[in-house]
């Protein structure tokens, strides 16, 4: 599923490709014929990224939402655009770009009081300027589940997916087992300030990059692949060599170091 970095991504690029323009749109699959005909001629004013959730304001008095699921695409076209291929849900078509959406866990049209549900049943989002951190923090101080859990859990922080959470845990030399209510503040303030670091690296790239220009040799810009990552889908540690251990935490199998992510919380941590 795509993390919160795709979707501030794809929200800054939709405004900046068809914002403040007449666009047209249409349903070839003819799912959502009937929401693209309310914003089809509309002009596009706003976008916005909460977690992994996409708003569009059309003028119209309701919002496009999408989520894009496990599978869900929305991706530029050839301008002018071809026909349509595969089941696309929405096409919008601006002046010099074309945006094919398809398979989306969600497409429709919502009044403002919905997107502020939906919004207010999620944590913090880390690439929000708005975003209050100790909302996250009382959330895991409040439940004893193990932290490589909590991190998917879009309630206590938005955004974040097995990728990013795996990679964090490892930059910040935490456990995934470990209980969420013993990390202390100042685990705490470094998984908050990576987060927010490597997910606007990720924002501006369109890829997830959490390793070490210096560490790696090259700058991130000429990274291959297989350099761009810790742990995550990994056999050895990048860092130390150490064979890594995938555990299923959160429903999720997340890869970790035992050397660089040890078990018991390190001594030299100081707890406020």
């Amino acid at each position: 599923m795509p993390e919160g970095h795709t979707i501030h991504r794809l929200a800054r690029r939709l405004h900046e490709s068809l914002g403040g323009r007449p666009v047209v749109a249409s349903s070839p699959q003819g799912r959502f014929e009937a929401g693209a005909a309310v914003i089809d001629r509309c002009t596009l004013q706003r976008t916005e990224a909460w977690g992994k959730y996409l708003f569009c304001d059309f003028g119209t008095g309701e919002l496009l939402h999408v989520h894009l699921g496990l599978i869900g695409k929305f991706r530029t076209r050839e301008f002018p655009p071809e026909e349509p291929t595969g089941a696309v849900r929405l096409r919008l078509v601006g002046e010099d770009t074309t945006w094919d959406l398809s398979g989306p866990t969600r497409c429709e049209l919502v009044p403002p009081d919905e997107q502020d549900r939906i919004v207010g049943r999620l944590g913090p989002d880390p690439l929000r300027r708005d975003a209050d951190p100790s909302a996250a923090r009382a959330g895991l101080a409040r439940t004893d589940r193990p932290i490589g859990a909590t991190l998917l859990d879009q309630s206590i922080v938005a955004g974040i997916g097995n990728v990013y959470r795996a990679e964090l845990l490892f930059v910040c030399g935490i456990h995934p087992a470990r209980p969420s209510s013993s990390i202390t503040d100042d685990e705490f303030e470094a998984i908050w300030g990576e987060t927010v670091r490597l997910m606007r690296i990720g924002e501006r790239s369109g890829r997830i990059t959490t390793t070490d220009p210096e560490e790696i040799g090259r700058p991130r810009s000429r990274m291959r692949r297989e350099d761009r990552l810790y742990v995550y889908h990994r056999e050895h540690c990048r860092r130390c060599g150490t064979t890594l251990r995938t555990d299923r935490i959160g429903g999720r199998p997340i890869t970790h170091c035992p050397s660089c992510q040890p078990a018991r919380r390190r001594r030299s941590t100081r707890s406020r």
